[in-house]
């Protein structure tokens, strides 16, 4: 199986006035592709700044970040722009989408970096995207016009657009009600079982149970990391709750 992350003694050191916190410790560990993993720990526990990381929004102190067999940290910050758009699809908890702008210009955006797509082809992909996370009906629909659960599809469909190596959620059902929550969960599900690598970074352990792999941090290491021998399906999950419209 190809490995699509690997990080090798990853440290990461911030200085605060005189102080030198050690933010990341020594962190290990790969990701192949197809895999589902959730990165979990409390606040300040190294999670955020090892999204960050992951995300090449930052680059480690010291060790090495393998992203689909590129050296994350021997480029400069042009090539690690580039290298985020092109392999990583980002989902946030607060959605990041451009107000009064519609549901398809939002999912079109990662692609209006890259000149070789034309605006037909930017369109095609973001209908493809649109239709997967089942709001083929909302396209023409603008952010204030939507519900939270709908505007984290559009995040999520923004995220696919790329076609990238990884998604990459921060707390991704954070401002959801327990409904919503499931539904995005159950459409994560369904974008792992057609083979997409996701990682999801969240201090919820609920989540867990629905991934395939778990990795925990406590003080900047790693304290577990664990295979789910029996994942719990957020369909099933979702079915079982009162019925009311679904957002």
């Amino acid at each position: 199986m190809k490995t699509i992350i690997k990080l090798s003694d990853i440290k990461r050191d911030f200085q605060v006035g005189e102080e030198t916190v050690h933010a990341l410790k020594s962190v290990s560990f790969s990701i192949e592709e197809g895999q589902f993993v959730t990165i979990m720990g409390k606040s300040g526990s190294g999670k955020s700044t090892l999204l960050n990381i992951l995300g090449c929004l930052d680059t480690p102190t010291s060790g090495t970040y393998l992203l689909d067999g590129t050296s994350v940290q021997a480029m400069n910050k042009d090539q690690r722009a580039r290298i985020r758009n092109r392999k990583i699809g980002f989902v946030f908890q607060s959605y990041n989408l451009l107000a009064n702008t519609t549901a398809i210009e939002n999912v079109e955006l990662p692609l209006m970096y890259d000149s070789t797509f034309s605006s037909e082809e930017r369109k095609k992909r973001a209908v493809a995207a649109l239709e997967t996370v089942e709001l083929g009906d909302r396209m023409l629909h603008k952010s204030n016009q939507m519900s939270g659960g709908q505007m984290q599809r559009v995040a999520i469909a923004r995220a696919l657009v790329n076609n990238p190596s990884v998604i990459l959620a921060d707390e991704a059902t954070g401002n959801l009600d327990t409904r919503t929550s499931f539904s995005i969960m159950k459409i994560l599900q369904q974008l792992h079982s057609e083979g997409r690598t996701i990682i999801f970074v969240t201090h919820n352990n609920e989540i867990a149970s629905y991934c395939e792999r778990n990795i925990v941090l406590r003080d900047g290491r790693i304290i577990e990391d664990k295979y789910n021998s029996k994942i719990l399906s957020a369909a099933e999950a979702l079915e079982k709750l009162p019925k009311e419209e679904e957002l």
